[in-house]
């Protein structure tokens, strides 16, 4: 049998068989898969996938694993939409599948889902790295969320993706409800590409480091990496961080914003100012002095909104490990702090240790300089920042400690005595496990069960959680 014709599957007379659209999609994810798992070509599979994708009228380059999806689009500006929600896909409204759809969506699909998971091996350039990148941003398109939020773990259950049903036979792979599980692998192949490019030499070059796109994986690496870089590597590497730094600061910035706030405080007067001036209720106090004949209404007394909240003023001490493990979390919180440091009436405290402590609270409001003093790496002991903790808490009832650990410590009785002290002593002490961009992380069993018992429950998962938490406290 022609491998055209275990494309088509047809009888004698040249009419299509019922499945033949079932055996050119199947034909399509054996080849993924295929190539997935052996980088050499099958050659049945290639010509056979060619003779597909040509019938249905779809450019041959989707099947070149060298090309870019940007370069595709490029040339075929048309395909953009057609990867908008391309593994989200909306249910037939008729329940009816449309098999010809599928064939083509399984294209687009194989193509994405190639680009990103089949990385090769050897040393990685500036290019491939953003190249990638470019090509990650393209599958959380597909999946129905912007750019970097899959990775970034701004797309979790409910934040970004309208999961749907999938109806009778999804006409390309529904990934969105694997979202949470997704992202930590496309930051873990970004990892592995980083540690795979010569990264000093990269940072080296201007025109090199200009192609950089910065991302926690990148990030991690420059922090690692800083004290063995000078010059224009050193300066390229900050300007990198800074980059970084400004784009996660513009998001938390955002969940800050969004996220509940005080109530109005009516024993402030309102400011008399024309932005303040309710309009209706101005017009619905003064009705009675409407003149019928003049047809004017005249006001006795303007009306003026409430703008001024509740507040009081609030103590916040973050206190951060820094060893290798928790390098998402330091990122993330120094970001995090520095915004309710611009906070009104928040005092804010900052405290990063391994086995040493180390009181970043002078540079609490830019969290740039703040992790250019981070040591990443080494040991943990908690006991070293308890004692830097615990002089901060002058009034325990206006205080809230935010402790982000995966809490393996080595002294475990006397840090959970001292943090549950702190508990006692009416201070709202908030036990973090992980701030990460994918929510993923590991939490000492042991301290999980203690914080459970003291009613203090460790907060896991993405950074909105601790957002919410102390927006709530705070506000």
């Amino acid at each position: 049998m022609s491998e055209v014709s275990v494309v088509e599957g047809g009888a004698e007379d040249g009419t299509p068989a019922p499945d033949s659209d079932e055996n050119r999609r199947q034909v399509l994810y054996w080849r993924l898969l295929a190539r997935l798992f052996d980088p050499e070509e099958q050659a049945s599979l290639e010509s056979a996938s060619v003779a597909v994708v040509e019938d249905i009228g779809l450019p041959v380059a989707l099947l070149d694993p060298a090309a870019s999806v940007d370069s595709v689009v490029q040339r075929h500006p048309e395909l953009a939409a057609e990867f908008d929600g391309l593994m989200a896909p909306e249910p037939d409204a008729d329940g009816e599948r449309d098999r010809a759809a599928e064939v083509r969506r399984a294209a687009l699909a194989s193509k994405v889902l190639l680009n990103v998971f089949s990385t090769g091996n050897g040393t990685v350039t500036a290019e491939q790295l953003a190249r990638w990148q470019s090509d990650a941003g393209w599958l959380e398109r597909a999946l129905g969320c912007r750019p970097g939020d899959v990775r970034g773990g701004r797309a979790g259950a409910g934040g970004g993706v309208s999961p749907t049903g999938t109806g009778v036979g999804t006409p390309a792979p529904d990934l969105s409800r694997l979202i949470p599980e997704i992202g930590p692998e496309l930051g873990s192949i970004e990892a592995g590409l980083v540690q795979r490019m010569h990264l000093r030499e990269v940072l080296a070059d201007p025109a090199l480091a200009s192609r950089l796109t910065p991302s926690m994986s990148l990030i991690e690496q420059l922090l690692r990496d800083k004290n063995n870089l000078s010059g224009v590597a050193l300066a390229n590497a900050k300007a990198l961080i800074r980059r970084y730094v400004d784009e996660v600061t513009e998001v938390l910035r955002t969940q800050v914003e969004k996220a509940s706030v005080g109530e109005l405080d009516r024993s402030v007067p309102p400011k008399r100012v024309f932005r303040n001036l309710d309009l209706d209720r101005t017009i619905w106090k003064n009705l009675t002095n409407w003149d019928p004949e003049g047809e004017r209404l005249y006001v006795d007394r303007l009306y003026y909104r409430h703008t001024s909240r509740k507040t009081t003023p609030q103590r916040l001490i973050v206190v951060v490990d820094q060893s290798g493990s928790m390098v998402d979390s330091m990122v993330n919180c120094t970001i995090l702090a520095s915004i309710f440091a611009g906070l009104p009436k928040v005092d804010v405290h900052l405290i990063a240790y391994d086995t040493q402590a180390l009181d970043l609270t002078p540079w609490a409001h830019d969290p740039f300089e703040t992790l250019l003093r981070t040591q990443l790496g080494g040991g943990t002991d908690g006991t070293v920042a308890m004692a830097l903790a615990q002089p901060k808490i002058a009034e325990p009832r206006n205080t809230v400690v935010v402790w982000i650990s995966d809490f393996y410590e080595w002294r475990t009785d006397e840090l959970f005595e001292s943090m549950a002290a702190i508990h006692r002593s009416g201070a709202k002490f908030i036990p973090v496990g992980s701030v990460t961009s994918s929510g993923r992380g590991s939490v000492n069993p042991w301290f999980r069960e203690k914080f459970k018992d003291l009613g203090t429950p460790v907060i896991s998962g993405h950074i909105k959680k601790l957002v919410h938490e102390l927006k709530t406290f705070l506000t």
